[in-house]
């Protein structure tokens, strides 16, 4: 009785080890079909005709990521006023939406130059930034100065 329960588990490892072997092949040679599959061949976008230049590419690119973080910001504003974020940009630039995303993947599909062209929007926004916080504290100061005019005239007017 011993002798029989002990090839049942013998039989049993065995089983679970095939199983496993089994199981190991299946996946393998799963992987290998789904990556045989999803290779293809990708076509890069073929240059538009009214390709937008580079530089002006960044500064449009610029623009959007601010009016993105506007809609961040007060998105409820932006549209009970009715402004169509993406149509100004495209009015003042004086392009349409078409050419922009025809644009925007033709130089997207080009990894280095779509990286140099996102670098320098980085550093236009970095810019901005700057220039922003030093007006910020202009007219802070001009706020102090003028706060403090009107306090010394107060204190004239007070004291006559």
């Amino acid at each position: 009785m011993m002798e029989e329960d002990g090839r049942l588990k013998n039989k049993d490892r065995g089983r679970k080890t095939e199983d496993r072997r089994l199981k190991k092949v299946t996946f393998t040679l799963s992987f290998i079909l789904v990556l045989l599959f999803s290779c293809q061949n990708v076509k890069k976008p073929e240059k538009p005709e009214n390709l937008i230049p580079k530089e002006k590419m960044v500064n449009i690119l610029s623009d959007l990521y601010i009016s993105n973080a506007a809609r961040n910001v007060n998105n409820k504003r932006i549209i009970k006023a009715g402004i169509q974020l993406d149509s100004l940009i495209y009015t003042k630039f004086e392009i349409d939406s078409l050419q922009f995303v025809e644009s925007n993947a033709f130089y997207s599909s080009n990894l280095k130059v779509y990286g140099e062209m996102l670098t320098q929007v980085q550093e236009k926004l970095k810019f901005l930034q700057k220039e922003k916080d030093s007006l910020y504290k202009i007219a802070k100061r001009e706020d102090s100065i003028q706060k403090a005019k009107t306090d010394s005239l107060n204190e004239s007017v007070s004291k006559n």
